[in-house]
């Protein structure tokens, strides 16, 4: 049970991510010593694409895996984003301004305790900076050594289209998975017309498909998903029946609908990274696990079926706006 390998555009990396943001925030209470347990297996397991971010509780996701890292630098590729940042409300705002990309990328150097950032993604577009200033800023980092390649998240087309103009990019990262497939309308096929490798958030829909969650009282307090559209009243029960049908063709297969849901995700190209969360020994290996699943084309035809675009109930994020960014024009 080990994971393959990929390339994103020049970059090789797990064909299977891990995404460390449920071990600093919105998915409850994180055990400190679980989480560094669980960075210890995924490197036995071979998956070595560790995913952070710098407004990732506040900095502290980025000092937990500096953490880890130490003394085996190597053995990771490593990714983490700038851009976001949480006001004295605790609102999100975006700052894409050259200024703000070269001081967060020192800050993020500076906790992950490391000299080089494998990886560096623009967390969201800023509405408010072309994205020409941004990526040109992100690109001196390459120059000075600070930074070997670039990407965006979340980011449209268009703002995808203005980037590579500035720079090459290597990843877009995006929420990715049976019930959430809006990257493919568009988005998608820009990226692969210009080698960005597509690195897939949440592709077990925020915890949702692998059928663990059956209620909203599932929820601890401090778990975002408590007040997230698609968790919520008639949404959360249509969405149900969604996972009811995955997970019946999982037990055909003889595996379990987490891992139905990644062997999809992974299925669709080469190019495909995901990177799925968890703060759990015994989750990771259950996705780890995901890469030796075979779908055939009568698989890939049932889920099709159960899960075309557009499927699942209620929106992506409680503010619309949030996803598929766009800058003003230079």
């Amino acid at each position: 049970m080990t994971t393959g390998r990929r390339r994103l555009g020049g970059l090789e990396v797990s064909a299977q991510g891990l995404g460390c943001m449920g071990m600093s925030q919105s998915y409850g209470t994180a055990d400190r010593g679980q989480s560094l347990a669980t960075l210890d297996r995924a490197l036995e397991l071979g998956i070595t694409f560790w995913d952070t971010s710098d407004v990732y509780g506040d900095g502290h996701n980025e000092e937990l895996v500096g953490e880890s890292l130490r003394g085996r630098r190597d053995a990771v590729q490593l990714a983490t984003k700038f851009s976001l940042s949480r006001d004295d409300a605790g609102r999100m705002t975006i700052d894409g301004s050259p200024d703000n990309v070269r001081a967060r990328c020192e800050d993020s150097l500076r906790r992950l305790g490391v000299d080089t950032i494998d990886l560096y993604y623009q967390h969201r577009v800023d509405p408010q900076v072309p994205i020409e200033d941004t990526v040109g800023a992100m690109a001196e980092l390459v120059q000075a050594g600070k930074v070997r390649y670039l990407g965006l998240s979340e980011a449209s087309a268009d703002s995808v289209r203005r980037a590579v103009a500035v720079h090459p990019i290597t990843a877009l990262q995006s929420e990715w998975s049976l019930w959430t497939r809006d990257l493919e309308a568009e988005v998608l096929g820009v990226a692969r017309e210009h080698g960005i490798g597509l690195v897939p958030f949440s592709p077990l829909g925020r915890g949702f498909l692998t059928g663990a969650i059956t209620s909203p009282d599932d929820f601890d307090d401090d778990d975002f998903r408590k007040d997230h559209p698609r968790f919520r009243g008639e949404a959360f029960a249509a969405n149900l029946r969604l996972v009811d049908a995955v997970r019946g063709l999982a037990e055909q297969k003889g595996v379990t609908a987490g891992q139905l849901a990644l062997a999809w995700v992974l299925a669709q190209g080469a190019d495909v990274v995901p990177i799925p969360g968890t703060k759990r020994v015994a989750y990771l290996e259950e996705n780890a696990a995901a890469g030796d699943v075979e779908l055939t084309v009568d698989d890939l035809a049932a889920l099709e079926r159960i899960a075309p675009p557009g499927v699942a109930e209620g929106g992506r994020y409680a503010q619309g706006g949030y996803a598929y960014g766009d800058s003003p024009a230079r």
